[in-house]
């Protein structure tokens, strides 16, 4: 049977009583109850024997109220600590405290008014060594004096001859791989070297090299003598530009200027001998110039989201030379802000691929030349030296597209289909060493016969790629390529007036001959003289172990 609980009706809050109670009768005489008001008494015998006690006296009555009192007024605290407690808890849970805004995940984006921002700071001061007179600047941004013009530079190499461990790093797709946070190139030369085919090669002794690989002290000299004229050529903004009446240093004094109409073009090509010499915006006596134009090209892929070129029908070969130039400069210093502008503009030559035939052409995704590819190809085998990341399916594709220009079983190389052209086919072998073609493949073997044979040329381009052919496979044909080769160049060098130091005249047919004009002969010339110490041979030793193949 359930009890209820008969609080004081006085009481304020207490809970209505379920049935009326009878009068307190607890201070009077026991009295008998009117029968309307109080239950009837058990007086049967039967019911007596079966419970002794039918009602209490007044006392037990009493004592049993006041027990039933203690309780309630027991239950009632309990509560009301209860209700308190259960308040303070929800008290405590509404007070919040303000939860720190998450930062919002950071996107590469920049103006073009603000981009020298995100080169603001070098990591570190650089120890003193030889200078010119440009101006010199801790901070990676676009200057805004003239360049002056660089005095007599007399190099001399501190670093050690380092043999690095071959540089073996697998191709990956975006995001799954990062650079190691060490430098790569803690002196020069590091990257690239015994055994490592194709390499940064032995850029941090280039004297030295040169003496073992075929050059000397003439070329050498020819090489410190072409870098000159190239500093003294660069303009306030820290760009290049083919025709030289742009360049206030020069206002036209120097013949055979160019005319494609891209500055990011001529700055990608003047850097990339200082680049093969070993000097850096780190390292050596042109840190002020190659500083201002490697932060040319890096402020206009963050700007473009990795587009570097400009105006001109040839974006496709300026995003391949500024693709090469970056991933150089990042790979032998690590500068870290040189990673995203470099990772960007290797993006969008993977992105501006022909989705169809694999290749490379003018625009973004035209259909692809055997020249245009070539420049894409090295800029992305650069970017994979730097531990940058480069899509496997874009190697694979590129790999289609010189099968189906390619005759001759791999011999021979046509310009937008199959064909013989000997430019194309010095471009096409090239790739297909960096691509995995071992050194007794057929068709390499006839193809490199087939150049040694014609001989350099006064096509740059064509004795530019052959050149590095001849040298990667060694041997007597790179010997005899060699001689006439770096006669040829020395012969042609400017000697005096404000051309002295530059190469054009004998060296200015095939492509890009005219376009280009005298900066783009030089730059081509001058990185043919670096070709000792450029790049490793790729078989050096028999190794060739890098996985960028097809």
């Amino acid at each position: 049977m359930a009890s209820h609980i008969h609080p004081d009706p006085k009481q304020k809050g207490a809970a209505k009583p379920a049935t009326p109670p009878a009068k307190p009768v607890a201070a009077k005489p026991a009295a008998p109850a009117k029968p309307a008001t109080a239950p009837k008494p058990a007086a049967a015998p039967q019911a007596a024997a079966a419970k002794p006690v039918a009602r209490p006296d007044a006392a037990h009555q009493e004592q049993a109220e006041r027990r039933g009192g203690g309780a309630f007024n027991q239950v009632i605290a309990c509560g009301i600590s209860m209700l308190v407690h259960i308040v303070a808890l929800l008290s405590m849970a509404l007070i919040v405290t303000a939860t720190p805004e998450k930062e919002k995940p950071r996107e590469i984006v920049s103006s073009a008014a603000e981009p020298a921002e995100e080169f603001e700071d070098l990591a570190e001061q650089e120890p003193e060594q030889p200078q010119s007179d440009a101006p010199q600047s801790n901070d990676l941004v676009v200057p805004t004096t003239d360049v002056s013009v660089v005095p007599d530079v007399q190099v001399v190499s501190t670093a050690d001859a380092i043999e690095a461990a071959p540089l073996a790093v697998e191709l990956t797709d975006f995001g799954s791989e990062t650079a190691p946070a060490t430098d790569l190139a803690s002196s020069l030369g590091a990257i690239g070297g015994k055994g490592t085919g194709g390499g940064f090669g032995a850029r941090g002794n280039p004297g030295q090299a040169a003496a073992k690989g075929g050059g000397g002290g003439d070329t050498e000299q020819a090489v410190d003598a072409a870098l000159k004229w190239i500093a003294n050529h660069q303009r306030p903004d820290g760009s290049w530009h083919f025709d030289l009446k742009q360049c206030p240093s020069c206002q036209g004094q120097c013949t055979h200027g160019g005319t494609y109409p891209d500055p990011s073009g001529a700055t990608a090509m003047a850097l990339l001998p200082f680049l093969g010499r070993g000097y850096t915006h780190r390292e050596g006596p042109y840190k002020a110039q190659i500083e201002q134009g490697i932060a040319y090209l890096a402020q206009r892929a963050l700007a473009n989201q990795g587009k570097v070129y400009g105006p001109g029908s040839h974006s496709m070969y300026v995003q391949g030379l500024a693709g090469i130039a970056l991933s150089e400069c990042y790979a032998m210093t690590q500068d870290q802000r040189l990673q995203a502008p470099t990772q960007l503009a290797l993006n969008h030559i993977m992105d501006a691929q022909d989705p169809r035939g694999g290749g490379w052409r003018y625009q973004p995704k035209d259909a692809g030349d055997t020249s245009a590819v070539g420049w894409q190809i090295m800029a992305l085998k650069s970017g994979n030296m730097a531990y940058l990341q480069i899509n496997p399916l874009t190697i694979k594709k590129a790999s289609e597209f010189l099968d189906f220009v390619q005759t001759g079983d791999g011999a021979f190389y046509g310009y937008a289909g199959p064909g013989n052209q000997p430019a194309c086919t010095a471009v096409g072998l090239l790739c297909r060493m960096y691509l995995g073609w071992k050194k007794d493949h057929p068709g390499l073997q006839k193809g490199v016969e087939h150049l040694a044979k014609l001989g350099p040329s006064n096509d740059l381009y064509f004795n530019y790629y052959a050149t590095q052919i001849m040298h990667h496979f060694e041997g007597d044909m790179w010997i005899a390529w060699n001689n006439k080769m770096k006669g040829m160049l020395l012969k042609a060098q400017a000697r005096q007036g404000h051309e002295m130091g530059s190469f054009y005249e004998g060296l200015n047919g095939g492509h890009g001959g005219h376009i280009g004009g005298r900066l783009y002969c030089t730059a081509l010339s001058t990185m043919i003289l670096e070709v000792y110490y450029r790049h490793l041979p790729i078989y050096k030793n028999e190794s060739v172990d890098e996985e960028f193949k097809e």
